[in-house]
Order: C-alpha cells, then structure tokens, then sequence
C-alpha cells in the first residue's frame, strides 16, 4: 500500500508543478509580450492622449508647432523625441494589446522626421535605425511596421504593448476612427 501512496504523492506533485509552470508562463508572456487579452484592447481605447490636432486648437501661435502639435523644431530633436513621434505613429499600423499615446501617419510628418533626423543626426545614436523605417514608410512601405514598432519599443524599454502583428486595412481604419 506505501508504494501506490507515495506514487499518487508524486503525480500530484508534478501536476502541481506543471499547473504552476503553465499559468506562470502565461502571464509572464501577457507582461512581457501584450498579451491576447481584450482588457488591452479597451485600455487602448482609454490611452489614445491628446491628439496632435488638438494642440494645434490650444497653441496661441499654430505656425511655431512641428507637424506633431509641439514646439521642437528639427535641430532639436532628441532620440526620445523621434521614438515618441515614430512609437505613436506605428500604432496606426499594428496589433499589439495596449497602446498609449496615436499620431495619425502622414506624408508631412514622415518627411519632417526624415529631415530632423538627418539635421540632428550628431546628436542621435540611432538615427540609422530611424531613418531606415522612415524611408520605408516614405515609400509607403509599412509591412514591417510591427517589427518598426517593437525596435522603438525595445529601445524605450518597453514592457507592455508588444506588437503581434500588422493591422488589415479595415482594422487600421477601425483603430483610427476610434482615436480620433
């Protein structure tokens, strides 16, 4: 009879274990990785932030703000300022569980970047990283755009928000209609 008891002790160890090993794997990849969850999916709908145009409508002189609704100017774009500015262009195009923060892609900003980047390029440690997804995305080029978002990501030391993938036209229209 003790062997078939201490057995059935170490099946109920190991499952145990196992159970443990599952659900603690599973939410780490939800920390670290974003996760499949639809809770994420309604914070980005609560972190969308104040929209670039609606700076614009507060600023007592519009013609001093760069194309994001802020008074940086290209000579002095710092890297935290050109992650911000692609980070929250990116989640335009991509799937990922939460997203703080929406810059709505256009031809006006992409080229202001292009050329803040090369303007300020001394004092950038990763303008080359920056300029390759700009030039893509100048040349309309975004199938990559979750791979762009997760090295901006990766580069601010992002934990939450990963992104799984890129977004289908009708689901890039649906995010921007929810943002605005």
């Amino acid at each position: 009879m003790k062997p078939l008891y201490k057995w059935l002790i170490g099946i109920v160890i190991v499952l145990g274990i196992g159970i443990g090993i599952f659900f603690g794997t599973d939410r780490f990849i939800d920390q670290y990785f974003g996760g499949d969850d639809s809770e994420g999916q309604v914070n980005n709908e609560k972190q969308v932030g104040e929209l670039s145009e609606e700076k614009f409508e507060k600023s007592e002189n519009p013609s001093e703000l760069n194309p994001f609704g802020d008074e940086i100017d290209q000579a002095q774009l710092t890297d935290h300022d050109v992650q911000v500015y692609i980070h929250k262009m990116s989640h335009q195009k991509v799937e990922a569980s939460q997203k703080w923060g929406f810059y709505l892609i256009t031809d006006e900003r992409i080229e202001w970047l292009q050329s803040g980047v090369e303007v300020a390029s001394e004092n950038l440690e990763h303008s080359d990283t920056y300029q390759s997804i700009l030039n893509a995305w100048a040349e309309g080029d975004f199938s990559q755009a979750d791979d762009h978002h997760n090295t901006v990501w990766e580069l601010q030391d992002g934990t939450v928000g990963y992104a799984r993938d890129v977004l289908t036209p009708e689901e890039e229209e649906a995010y921007i209609n929810q943002a605005e």
